[in-house]
């Protein structure tokens, strides 16, 4: 297979991480797209660096937003790593990070790299700007 093929398959499992999974709660899906020795290079505060780690990261955000969808803005790949910003949207129904619900409509962007090999997603590094969801939530100063 090509770089560009490579590339492109690679993005194609990404976006169906972002939308199907992330943005759908496709459980089921979640399982196909991560390998089992899938690595979380910069997991999110009490959550695992491993497949469960991040299958549980997902399901509090849904739980906490259950609208929670995302919208890609651009995806860069270079060979098996794709780069995506992306801005996440949802509206606050449940726990997040502590608080109690608002029913405030947030968002926030963030930029993540993940490596796809054999049709799986085996690693991540990512940064979220929680700071922003944080303040619209009125848990930050402005």
């Amino acid at each position: 297979m090509s770089e560009l093929n490579i590339s492109d398959a690679a993005k194609a499992v990404i976006r169906r991480n972002t939308d199907e999974v992330q943005g759908g709660g496709d459980w089921a899906l979640f399982d196909e797209l991560f390998a089992d020795d899938f690595v979380d290079h910069t997991p999110q505060p009490n959550s695992g660096a491993n497949k469960a780690g991040v299958l549980g990261l997902y399901r509090k955000l849904r739980e906490a937003f259950p609208d929670f969808r995302a919208v890609i803005h651009w995806q860069r790949a270079d060979g098996d790593v794709v780069t995506t910003y992306k801005t996440y949207y949802g509206t606050h129904q449940g726990d997040f990070l502590g608080l109690a619900p608002t029913g405030k409509a947030i968002h926030f962007e963030t930029v993540d790299a993940m490596r796809v090999q054999n049709g799986k997603i085996t690693e991540h590094w990512g940064v979220a700007n929680l700071y922003s969801a944080l303040q619209q939530l009125n848990a930050l100063p402005r």
